[in-house]
């Protein structure tokens, strides 16, 4: 099984070739960012839109609040 990583700085499209490719291949989408975890930070960290999120299921995001300590060890 091949996984696709979609990386590159903010704001260059990734949301928009994962959410096409995610059509293209009935997918999901996993998001790796270490801001998008967190409730209520949304300024600055170029989540997708709730319409993109309802595309296409997306994971790991407004999981934790900003007080929560989250580990992935």
């Amino acid at each position: 099984m091949r996984i696709p990583i979609i990386c590159g700085p903010t704001a260059v499209g990734k949301t928009r070739i994962s959410i096409e490719i995610a059509k293209e291949f009935d997918a999901e989408i996993i998001s790796m960012d270490s801001m998008q975890i967190y409730k209520y930070m949304d300024i600055g960290t170029a989540k997708p839109s709730l319409i993109e999120r309802k595309m296409v299921p997306h994971h790991m995001i407004d999981i934790v609040y900003p007080d929560e300590e989250l580990s992935l060890i």
